[in-house]
């Protein structure tokens, strides 16, 4: 059926979210669900986040995403929505890119 398919979620979280802690805030936030996939910092000050998983559980991540860890302020998230590679194993943090 093809809404049980894994989807892929990519994001560019904009705002106050460079040292605030937002990308151990999603790898909380990831951890213990069907989730893969990978955080960074960008050189460009946001945070990008490209996550596979069901779209339920990938829409959830999204709202996380929006509000962010308490110290920080989330102006924008951009949001491209594509079918999984199924690339990943798990969910990391990755260096600035």
């Amino acid at each position: 059926m093809a809404d049980r398919e894994n989807r892929r979620l990519h994001t560019i979280i904009k705002g106050l979210v460079q040292g605030v802690g937002f990308r151990y805030f999603v790898l909380e936030v990831t951890a213990g669900k069907e989730i893969t996939g990978w955080v960074r910092n960008t050189i460009s000050g946001h945070v990008e986040v490209l996550a596979e998983g069901s779209q339920e559980v990938l829409e959830n991540l999204l709202e996380d995403l929006r509000k962010g860890p308490p110290s920080a302020e989330v102006n924008k998230v951009e949001v491209n929505w594509s079918l999984a590679t199924h690339e990943f194993n798990s969910f990391t943090v990755r260096p600035t890119g």
